[in-house]
């Protein structure tokens, strides 16, 4: 075995020596010196932190290459640093993972959402169809059951005039049940002006709807003795139609005649202008003494 020199082994003895008190007073000074406030990472700590490695890592491989290796161990901080990293790599991965399956679910319910939308949309819009035909039918049995119900004969306001003015109303905005009303007025007030006036209307409203066999007799009725009323010249000219309308021409001129020899006189200029035309329309013998 080669054997060093005395000196040599002596300096050698002495690197050691030195060595080993460097190292029991760094562990006496780190002994008594108080613990240190935790390192706060902040950008600038890291970038220093960075700096001072990279100084470590050169001076660690100089030293390799001029042949004296050296053993260093991470700082505890950086050690606890690293650690807390993984850490919180590994619970961010979860987080990520997660909110994915998060994401996921949201997408199925929000799809889910929205198809339950669609059909409440589509059943709501059914449901209000449904309801506004329901509505028509019932309003529509309602009027069908009015219309057919008996004609009452009692007066609704307890006098003639006013019920008359009331079903004449009642006829220029809803003819159907405006009718009705007129026939109420001739059955509660029998022989009176405003049965008579009733029926001349109930005759208008036939011959509106084309049913002039209907319109004859309710002019008939109204004009039975030919009363002295504004409406009556009118309704011998209506009456004088309907019956032409139902082939009964001799009767119809026979209404005319009556027209002149009652009502033309005091009539207007335009309602014996339409007596005049009706008589040549119908082929009417001349007039006497005309």
């Amino acid at each position: 075995m080669l054997k060093l020199p005395t000196a040599l082994r002596s300096k050698n003895a002495l690197i050691a020596l030195v060595g080993v008190a460097l190292i029991a007073g760094t562990t006496t000074v780190v002994a008594q010196t108080a613990p240190m406030e935790p390192i706060q990472w902040d950008r600038r700590s890291l970038e220093r932190l960075d700096r001072n490695v990279r100084r470590l890592e050169r001076a660690l491989t100089q030293r390799n290459a001029a042949g004296q290796p050296a053993i260093m161990e991470p700082e505890p901080e950086v050690v606890a640093l690293t650690g807390r990293v993984t850490t919180m790599d590994r619970r961010l991965n979860d987080l990520e993972n997660t909110l994915q399956r998060v994401n996921a679910d949201l997408e199925r319910l929000t799809f889910q959402l929205d198809e339950t939308r669609r059909d409440n949309e589509a059943l709501g819009a059914r449901l209000r169809n449904a309801e506004t035909r329901l509505q028509a039918v019932t309003a529509a049995a309602e009027r069908e059951a009015e219309l057919n119900a008996p004609i009452s004969s009692t007066s609704p306001t307890g006098d003639a005039g006013r019920d008359l003015a009331a079903a004449a109303r009642l006829a220029a905005s809803d003819p159907a049940l405006g009718d009705r009303a007129l026939q109420t007025v001739a059955l509660a007030w029998p022989d009176t002006p405003q049965a008579r006036e009733a029926n001349a209307r109930l005759g208008d409203l036939r011959v509106s709807a084309g049913d002039h066999a209907g319109a004859v007799a309710f002019y008939a009725a109204a004009l039975e003795g030919w009363p002295d009323a504004r409406w009556a010249g009118a309704a011998v000219l209506e009456l004088a139609t309907a019956l032409n309308e139902t082939d009964r021409k001799t009767q119809a001129c026979t209404a005319l005649s009556e027209f002149d020899r009652r009502y033309a006189e005091a009539a207007a200029a335009a309602v014996r202008t339409r007596a005049a035309g009706l008589r040549t329309r119908f082929a009417c013998p001349a007039r006497r003494g005309g």
